[in-house]
């Protein structure tokens, strides 16, 4: 997955947007103003990303991924980060993103989540 790509899937869910408020070169996507995935799109030689996850899933995913590790200076039971170096599949990283992005709007308010359209991932 290329930093693009990675941007483009990040984007493509309902509502998300890109804000750098730990400085340039950290992409942090947000939806409602509440985060659920950050990277350094410049990073070189493996791009990363960081996501949230369920905790039980958080372990069972680093268990099974040398390259899903806990969350870089996050909290490390619901945040993962992952390195996209080509031994996790690009479908799993889209999945991972979307499970990230879904646990941040089933915690949004009835009228917030139904504006989005979004209906419980």
């Amino acid at each position: 997955m290329t930093p693009a790509e990675l941007r483009r899937a990040c984007l493509a869910m309902p509502g998300a947007t890109e804000t750098f408020p730990f400085g340039p070169e950290n992409s942090v996507f947000k939806v409602c103003g509440k985060i659920f995935a950050i990277s350094r799109l410049d990073r070189e030689p493996s791009l990363r990303i960081s996501l949230k996850c369920e905790p039980g899933l958080a372990e069972q995913l680093r268990v099974g991924h040398a390259a899903i590790t806990p969350g870089y200076h996050l909290n490390k039971r619901h945040w993962n980060t992952v390195v996209l170096d080509g031994s996790v599949p690009d479908a799993m990283v889209r999945d991972m993103i979307e499970d990230s992005y879904d646990l941040i709007v089933a915690k949004l308010p009835k009228r917030t989540r139904q504006a989005l359209g979004w209906t419980g991932g």
